[in-house]
């Protein structure tokens, strides 16, 4: 049975360095904290200019839902907007965020590197999703998914196959030596 998690119910938490808020959509294993999890799913609000948080070892996928979002950092300068590409990057590289004209609001995805893999892509409706250790739609625009009516940045858990009602995020974690794809 596939799991609604709504955005509305998943509180906002301030970050320590005040320049924006996290939701917690899932982690794995369940309970694990910012040092001891194997995979990460949430949503960010930055409000001001700022470095990331740094997670050495760990893999990163950012999707910006509303806004723009220039990362900087070595060798790095690209200015992501609501209709660009997943952007993937290395959790433990020094990188600061600048929202540009106005708060951001994204999809930040974090693997352990080695123990599991992440992949974040934009789907359109009528996509088919199924398989994988841990599968989660985010849906762009309000739609029905399977049984479940979601809002606008309500988030499934996938666990039977489904197809989409209109655009939407996949967020697919697969772990280490998992023949799940």
């Amino acid at each position: 049975m596939n799991r609604v998690l709504r955005i509305a119910d998943r509180p906002a938490v301030p970050w320590k360095n005040g320049g924006g808020t996290t939701r917690e959509i899932a982690v794995f294993p369940p309970d694990a904290g910012m040092d001891d999890f194997v995979w990460r799913l949430s949503m960010a609000r930055v409000e001001q200019t700022g470095a990331f948080s740094a997670f050495d070892g760990v893999d990163r996928v950012l999707a910006v839902l509303e806004g723009r979002l220039r990362l900087s950092g070595a060798g790095l300068d690209v200015t992501l907007d609501g209709g660009s590409a997943p952007f993937p990057f290395d959790g433990g590289a020094p990188i600061a965020g600048e929202p540009i004209a106005g708060p951001v609001v994204d999809l930040n995805a974090m693997a352990r590197r080695g123990r599991c893999d992440v992949e974040m892509r934009r789907l359109s409706a009528g996509a088919e999703v199924t398989g994988g250790d841990a599968i989660f739609l985010l849906a762009l625009e309000p739609q029905r998914i399977g049984e479940d009516e979601l809002d606008r940045l309500d988030v499934v858990d996938i666990a039977v196959p489904v197809t989409t009602g209109g655009a939407a995020l996949l967020v697919r974690f697969t772990l280490a030596g998992s023949t799940r794809r």
